[in-house]
């Protein structure tokens, strides 16, 4: 991985860490009618990274496939579920930051030149191709939050 995709992943911890000192009850309301609270936003991305840590890291190598992406609608939905195990914003944000810095760790060991596929997908990735989609994701999120908190 290229150092630049591992500092540009590694943002979000640095943006995330800023909302801990923040009373609880800002990260409860929805950013907007019908849509995910701040909580529910740190918890998707926490429930992310889980998934890439637990499925695909472990199996990232020369010609590998890896898993395909879960359904996103059920997937998002088992996070908002999963985070409840959460009793306040900050224990998530605690873990959110520990995760995504193991999992800045474990990726940082595989071979940036090492070319996979995910799911029936003829497309090929690299490390740095593979993070490029959940940095933008990042970025999408990072920018819902900072709307409904600022």
């Amino acid at each position: 991985m290229s150092n630049k995709t591992a500092v540009d992943y590694g943002k979000m911890v640095v943006e995330i860490l800023k909302f801990k000192e923040l009373d609880d009850h800002c990260f409860l309301e929805p950013i907007s009618k019908g849509k995910w609270s701040v909580k529910e936003i740190i918890g998707h991305l926490y429930y992310w990274d889980k998934f890439i840590l637990e499925q695909h890291i472990p199996s990232m190598n020369e010609g590998a496939n890896l898993r395909a992406f879960p359904n996103h609608d059920s997937h998002n939905k088992e996070a908002i579920e999963y985070i409840n195990v959460f009793n306040t914003t900050r224990s998530l944000i605690d873990e959110f930051v520990l995760n995504r810095r193991l999992l800045i760790e474990k990726i940082s060991k595989i071979d940036s030149n090492d070319k996979f596929t995910i799911g029936s997908g003829k497309r090929l990735y690299t490390i740095d191709k593979y993070l490029k989609i959940f940095i933008d994701h990042d970025m999408h999120h990072l920018k819902q939050i900072n709307g409904r908190l600022s």
